[in-house]
């Protein structure tokens, strides 16, 4: 029997389809709603829905389920619709008719809202700090090979001398500009959106603010009608805030397959780190890297799989949302493991030193002849013309060497004003505000 049921049982068949793989992704909400119903238990208390004494139950028995989902002992029963319902089944068996006051004042609409967005503050929060340990790691590498040149590219043609220091430092401040998608996404996620029920508000008297502080949400979806229009924007704003992180990944794991083929041969990793051949001995393939890349690619059509999901959907609440979870939640555990994954390789990364004296690389050194002739006094247009005929001569032996000492060139990497970014970049999410608060709810 499902808490909306009545009379009549629904087909086997159509609940099969409509409840599909909801439940799988459902267990994942577990700790939030139980987070969302003692707040929402706690204000009911406060506007005399509930007597100090049932409050005082309730809490009891929510904060014994949060324990037990922590410690890995709590599972959906069978037959139950949600999670939402399994909450409410477990208070209704140890409480009686006190379980069922849980539910005045709030829909299973604006459950699964504050649910999902609590889940989702708690996963930027995870991800934030994956960023930040690779992040770390590629600033540690910039650092320790700043000096080490090699091949800078156009055109996939060598073009000019770039250094691991630059290329490793690249992807560290591209981290920092991938936060700043994901905070944006952040912003719109932390604002509570309990209390709008079915989309539609309540005639109870309902103090949304107070949730909010409970909760530690940064504000509110205060119109009714728009937190339930919320459902979907959340979730691709963090999509599209995961797909910039995302990006930032699979262009590097692509640099990190060419530069471990034997054509470049730029990077190695020990060989435990990677994968053979079942007919070639030689093979050293880049398994991890090219999984990378493409869990990145999808991870990169997420935003539009949502917003084909909700697109024209008219106002208020429609059942092909719980579809989203399906492609969210597995997203965002390839993105975390993605972050850890490529941490844990370039903590063994092998550089090739003496890359930079390969002969097939000296026409990387042509723009520093040049600029050398242009420092002596020859107009630029002349020291081009007397390099290049010396190239097509044959005749052209450059000194390897490089003066670069602008800011973020090989000289000069401005490390300490990428890492001043990131951690202004990290500082505005103020993740220990709403962690207090949670704290205090659950103490």
């Amino acid at each position: 029997m499902k808490l909306w049921e009545k009379e009549v049982k629904v087909s086997d068949i159509v609940e099969r389809y409509t409840v599909g793989r909801d439940l799988e992704f459902d267990i994942q909400l577990a700790p939030y709603d139980v987070l969302g119903s003692l707040a929402h238990t706690e204000m009911l208390a406060s506007i005399d829905l509930l007597t100090p004494d049932e409050k005082a139950e309730i809490h009891r028995e929510l904060k014994a389920i949060f324990k037990a989902i922590e410690k890995g002992d709590f599972q959906l029963q069978e037959g139950v619709e949600d999670i939402h319902s399994q909450v409410e089944i477990l208070l209704t068996e140890r409480l009686g008719d006190v379980g069922k006051k849980i539910h005045s004042g709030r829909s299973r609409n604006d459950q699964v809202l504050v649910d999902l967005k609590l889940f989702m503050r708690q996963e930027v929060r995870e991800i934030t700090e994956g960023v930040s340990a690779l992040f770390d790691r590629l600033v540690s590498l910039s650092d320790q090979h700043k000096d080490t040149l090699m091949p800078g590219y156009t055109h996939m043609q060598v073009a000019m001398p770039s250094s691991f220091g630059l290329w490793f430092g690249a992807y560290a401040e591209g981290l920092v500009d991938d936060l700043y998608m994901l905070h944006a996404a952040y912003k719109v996620i932390n604002k509570n959106p309990l209390g709008s029920g079915a989309g539609f508000g309540s005639s109870f008297p309902l103090n949304r603010k107070f949730t909010t502080q409970l909760l530690g949400f940064d504000d509110l979806n205060y119109n009714v009608v728009y937190a339930m229009m919320g459902r979907g924007k959340a979730e691709k704003s963090m999509a599209m805030g995961m797909s910039a992180i995302a990006a930032t990944l699979s262009k590097f794991a692509m640099d990190v397959c060419l530069y471990m083929g034997q054509d470049f041969g730029f990077i190695s990793f020990p060989d435990e780190l990677t994968t053979g051949s079942s007919i070639m001995p030689h093979k050293k393939n880049p398994d991890v890297f090219e999984l990378m890349r493409g869990k990145c690619n999808r991870i990169q059509a997420l935003p539009n799989d949502i917003a084909l999901m909700t697109a024209n959907l008219p106002v208020g609440y429609h059942r092909e949302m719980q579809l989203i979870k399906e492609v969210l939640f597995p997203a965002i555990q390839d993105l975390k493991d993605c972050l850890f994954m490529c941490d844990f390789m370039l903590r063994k990364v092998v550089i090739n030193q003496e890359l930079i004296q390969k002969e097939k690389y000296k026409y990387l050194f042509s723009v520093e002849e040049t600029n050398k002739l242009v420092l002596s006094g020859v107009p630029f247009r002349d020291a081009y013309k007397q390099i290049g005929l010396a190239i097509e001569a044959g005749d052209f032996d450059p000194d390897r060497t490089v003066s670069h000492n602008h800011e973020g060139s090989i000289g000069n990497l401005a490390l300490e004003e990428i890492r001043s970014q990131m951690k202004r970049a990290l500082g505005d999410f103020e993740f220990e505000a709403w962690q207090r608060s949670i704290n205090a709810l659950v103490e």
